[in-house]
């Protein structure tokens, strides 16, 4: 899924890009990915570029004063080319969701892999007529994400620390991938609570938040400099722990270890974020009960038993 550093590199390129640029097109390619119904697409055809911004995970074209939003969801990406095909998008006929063309010739491509379909593009006078960009939280690389303002949503909250930092109405553009890069860099626990972190800890992630999207950007901006950011992915070679079961920890050199659950995953380090304490997937560990391993040691344990039998 896209996250803040992704989405705000797809900002920076069309920003440039689409400068002094009209919309001459906008065709549908699958009818359900637009949540609106007026205004309607062709209300954008003639409309020049005037700004592109984002909300949280949302990315905003303002089109003469009429906006284009989308969200591409766990699977969507923007594909772009300095000459769009001619073809006219047949809806239901294509794997494309939604296309825009600009005079030079130029345009986008809104697309989606995999069956389930959760890409979202709405055709709006207002941004905040999008129910979601309404509810979001604050912008971890806004001016207003102070540690003060971070302390009292820590405060405020009960749940688990990475469900916190992924709830777009209380952190807005984090998702499962970061989230885990970040809990790694604050070497904090998943599972610890929000609510009760001690001073020290809230600063800490306060300080891991912001520098660990800072540091992504940063790295996706130079790789891609002028050109698209084409790569995407929430499985990065060089992330800490996301995606990297059973791998060693850049710090500690331990492997990575992995909670499973519903869709998602959570990925860290026992041994620089749960003080070498496994923690327990339920599902797994109600099936082994009293076997299932309690340590990185008991882990070992088990593993060289399993390799004798």
């Amino acid at each position: 899924m896209p996250e803040l550093p992704e989405v705000q590199a797809l900002v920076d390129f069309l920003r440039v890009r689409t400068e002094g640029l009209v919309v001459t097109g906008v065709e549908l390619g699958s009818i359900s990915v637009l949540k609106t119904f007026s205004p309607p697409p062709q209300a954008l055809v003639g409309a020049p570029i005037d700004g592109v911004a984002r909300h949280g995970k949302f990315l905003d074209l303002d089109c003469g004063g009429t906006h284009l939003v989308f969200h591409l969801a766990r699977a969507g990406w923007l594909r772009w080319s300095d000459a769009i095909p001619a073809t006219v998008l047949r809806p239901g006929k294509s794997p494309i969701a939604l296309r825009v063309r600009f005079d030079d010739g130029s345009g986008f491509d809104l697309t989606e892999a995999g069956t389930k379909k959760s890409l979202a593009a709405y055709i709006v006078g207002d941004v905040t007529a999008v129910p979601r960009i309404v509810s979001l939280g604050p912008d971890p690389l806004g001016d207003d994400f102070t540690l003060e303002v971070f302390s009292q949503i820590a405060a405020s909250h009960r749940m688990q620390v990475k469900g916190m930092l992924r709830d777009q109405s209380i952190i807005a553009g984090v998702g499962n991938a970061y989230s885990d890069e970040i809990l790694h860099a604050a070497r904090m626990s998943p599972f610890a609570l929000a609510r009760t972190m001690g001073d020290e800890e809230v600063a800490r992630l306060h300080a891991a938040t912001t520098a660990t999207l800072s540091s992504w950007l940063a790295r996706l901006r130079e790789e891609a400099g002028e050109r698209f950011p084409e790569k995407v992915t929430a499985f990065r070679p060089d992330f800490a722990v996301h995606g990297r079961y059973g791998k060693p920890c850049p710090a500690c050199g331990d492997p990575v270890q992995r909670l499973v659950y519903a869709d998602n995953e959570a990925n860290y380090c026992a041994t620089c974020q749960t003080g070498g304490r496994l923690l327990a997937d339920r599902a797994l560990s109600r099936l082994l009960k009293d076997d299932w391993p309690r340590s990185l040691e008991e882990l070992e344990e088990a593993t060289a038993a399993r390799r004798n039998l």
